[in-house]
């Protein structure tokens, strides 16, 4: 089983996306790239899975060309906001799926309200993603 996260940056939502399908199974292959991958992950979204025991530090912000020669059972793009343009895949996937996400680095305000941003996101991905996970992965595993 091999799943793409997609998204613009790489560098927060895909992450932690990234971080919680491979957390409940780590036999499946799990990556994530972006259209204009940062480079970089954002330090707040590893500190909020750090925070609740996943580990997403050693990852790397790729570009989705990395993967176009690839194939793919799940291609999912992550982004949110209507202002935002979701990528698309053009390589080899069985099944595409979006499953959106405010992206909590364009947060602003207060260092706590940013901070609780990234905390809920955080939780809203790996509830969407726990689904997606149990409805779709684990029966054909």
């Amino acid at each position: 089983m091999k799943v793409l996260i997609l998204c613009t940056g790489n560098s927060c939502r895909s992450q932690m996306a990234h971080g919680f399908l491979q957390s409940f199974d780590p036999n499946i292959t799990v990556c994530s790239a972006g259209t204009e991958a940062s480079g970089q992950l954002n330090d707040k979204a590893v500190k909020a899975m750090a925070e609740i025991g996943i580990d997403i530090s050693h990852h790397t912000s790729d570009s989705v060309d990395m993967y176009l020669k690839d194939e793919w059972d799940y291609v999912i793009t992550v982004c949110g906001g209507a202002n935002e343009a979701c990528p698309a895949f053009m390589g080899k996937v069985k099944h595409r799926l979006h499953i959106g996400f405010d992206d909590p680095s364009h947060a602003t305000g207060t260092d706590e309200f940013i901070w609780s941003e990234f905390i809920r996101v955080r939780d809203e991905i790996k509830q969407s993603f726990c689904k997606f996970y149990d409805e779709q992965i684990k029966p054909q595993l």
